[in-house]
């Protein structure tokens, strides 16, 4: 309790001052610098000539000496505009603490000061902690610019389900928790103290001896808290705008203002709370500094703010600029919102695209993956497409299978081009799931057709090169025009070569690239019809600039609600998942919306 009250009392004292602060940052970050970063990368692109970067060109892309040079240059400035927003923090947070009033602009300019020190030699390795180590634990410390690391969901399935990558990652988890617990007040010493970071490392690693599990437990405590705050104020923005549209149903012109205000009050609660979850995190550390400081009776060092008088007429400017657009945005508000309850406008969803859900290798959560029982359990799911993998025996057969080796799936220790069918065709390809699906078989794709074809299943068919084959591409079109199947399939591959060779010899097939990375111009890829993408990598604007020139974004794999919202908020066309129940219901459920979802949907994409 002692350690909440002090917290919010470094908080509170210079309040006005970190709003303010955090608040143009956020806006700077926005409006200016992320896109300047970005205009940086690429700039990067096109001084290496590479106009669209995948899995398969990035390796020469980052060995590119003119890469490896102008990275290390945006690297450098990402770090000096991210310690900008840490140093102006800390020190308006140790003015507080020593009850010292400060101004924006007057910390400003002492931050601009000390953080010129990033660039001494013996300082470069805080950029390790500042843009890898503190938003890759996710502690709520990062600035707007330095986003939380967020590991693809496809490669978190991936390690979950192998026991020993998961104990490797659990390691990996613990032993970086450790090193930021040690190093946490680095970044306190280096600012406050002007020490470099060697020796600001090893302050904090003394400080921070026997408290690592208490100042652990005190950050937790805080992000709970921080949470719980946001969730409040969602529920108490839902129930308010639902009392006061019953009390003023009938005068829309009085529900238009009242709504209005409550609207604002909500957002820029939210913001308050969105802008000081850094400031906070930080007070805590703060607090934790000064108390361990006491404890070991070390001096308290602080970092004095002069007032610079030339700064109160632009503060002055500043002030009647906000009060000016205020006023403005709320009449727009206003209108907006009387308009809405007019019915001018339409905030039920109602999609252009059919979004459709694709079952990954089948049915595979219930059933063995890439057979044919998994496709039978997708289609009764209700699934519109089955995805799955397709690679040529030893003896041209072309059958479904995702691994190059048997191991996994029938426990059999051979590659998929060592063997011919009639070596594999009576393998057990279901007891590795379950000892019910023993007769389970590896079917061919010709059956795979057959089947579909016979029930109305469209098929994602990926071919997966092994470097063995002989007319790989022309035996899987040769199958597909056989059973007349042109029209109900796509052929898919992350090999950019094998849709160039499956154009050759049927143009009317269509193609989709598979990339678990895009970034450029992807559309410069003419024998892609279409693109499938790992979640990770979708963005507004390439769904925009995909679908502006008439072709399909196909996302995986996606299985939580959360990423299958924001895949239907993106509007994608087709989600590829292991979840078919979770994706159907979740699509069904967003085709029509009302005022509250609207709501809770402009909140979550805000904050």
């Amino acid at each position: 309790m002692k350690k909440t009250k002090q917290v919010l009392s470094i908080i509170t004292y210079n309040l006005k001052t970190l709003i303010i602060f955090e608040l143009l940052f956020k806006l700077l970050s926005l409006m200016i610098f992320t896109p300047l970063f970005i205009s940086g990368f690429n700039l990067i692109m096109k001084l290496t000539g590479f106009t669209y970067l995948t899995i398969e060109n990035i390796p020469k892309f980052l060995l590119n000496p003119i890469t490896l040079v102008m990275l290390i240059i945006l690297f450098l400035l990402m770090t000096l505009y991210t310690m900008f927003d840490i140093t102006t923090i800390i020190t308006i947070l140790d003015n507080s603490y020593h009850k010292r009033k400060v101004k924006v602009m007057d910390v400003i300019l002492v931050s601009l000061n000390k953080c010129k020190n990033i660039f001494k030699l013996k300082n470069i390795p805080l950029a390790f902690l500042v843009l890898f180590l503190i938003p890759f634990l996710n502690i709520g410390l990062s600035s707007n610019l330095v986003t939380t690391i967020k590991i693809p969901e496809f490669i978190m399935d991936f390690i979950v389900k192998n026991q020993t990558l998961l104990i490797i990652f659990s390691i990996l988890i613990i032993i970086l928790t450790i090193i930021l617990l040690r190093w946490i007040y680095a970044l306190h010493y280096y600012v406050l103290e002007d020490l470099s970071f060697k020796e600001a490392r090893r302050k904090s690693i003394e400080l921070s001896k026997k408290h690592h599990l208490k100042d652990l437990l005190t950050l937790i405590v805080i992000q709970i808290i921080l949470t719980i705050i946001y969730l409040l104020f969602i529920i108490i923005g839902i129930l308010v705008i639902v009392l006061f549209n019953k009390l003023f149903g009938k005068i829309i012109i009085l529900k238009s203002i009242t709504s209005t205000i409550i609207w604002i009050f909500i957002a820029l609660s939210f913001i308050i709370v969105t802008v000081l979850s850094t400031p906070i995190s930080y007070a805590s550390i703060s607090v934790l500094f000064y108390l361990h400081k006491q404890d070991k009776k070390e001096k308290i060092s602080q970092v004095l703010v002069l007032e610079n008088k030339r700064n109160k007429k632009n503060h002055l400017i500043l002030k009647r600029v906000v009060i000016g657009l205020g006023s403005l945005a709320f009449v727009l508000a206003v209108l907006f919102t009387y308009g809405l309850y007019k019915g001018k406008y339409n905030l039920n969803i109602e999609y252009v695209r059919t979004l459709e859900v694709t079952a990954h290798r089948g049915a595979s959560v219930l059933y063995p993956e890439n057979t044919l029982s998994a496709f039978k359990g997708a289609k009764e799911l209700g699934a519109d497409w089955v995805e799955l993998d397709v690679q040529e025996t030893k003896d041209g057969k072309i059958i479904i299978m995702h691994d190059t080796n048997f191991k996994r799936t029938t426990g059999v220790n051979k590659n998929t081009w060592e063997v011919t069918y009639d070596e594999i065709k009576n393998l057990d390809a279901g007891s590795h799931l379950d000892k019910k699906f023993k007769d389970e078989r590896i079917p061919l794709l010709d059956d795979t057709i057959k089947w579909a074809s016979e029930n109305n299943m469209k098929l994602n068919i990926e071919l997966k090169p092994t470097g063995y084959e002989k007319d790989f591409e022309k035996l899987v079109v040769d199958i597909i025009k056989k059973y007349h199947f042109e029209d109900n399939c796509v052929i898919t591959s992350q090999v950019y070569n094998v849709l160039e060779n499956v154009k050759k010899y049927e143009s009317s097939i269509e193609t989709v690239y598979v990339m678990s990375f895009a970034y450029g111009d992807i559309l410069s890829l003419k024998d892609a019809d279409n693109f499938s993408i790992e979640a990770s990598s979708i963005t507004e604007s390439l769904v925009k600039k995909v679908h502006k020139e008439g072709k399909q974004i196909y996302v995986w794999t996606v299985n939580t609600k959360e990423n299958i919202n924001k895949m239907i908020d993106l509007k994608v066309d087709n989600i590829i998942t292991d979840d078919i129940t979770l994706a159907k219901d979740i699509i069904y459920k967003s085709k029509t919306s009302n005022l509250v979802n609207e709501y809770i949907k402009l909140v979550n994409n805000l904050f």
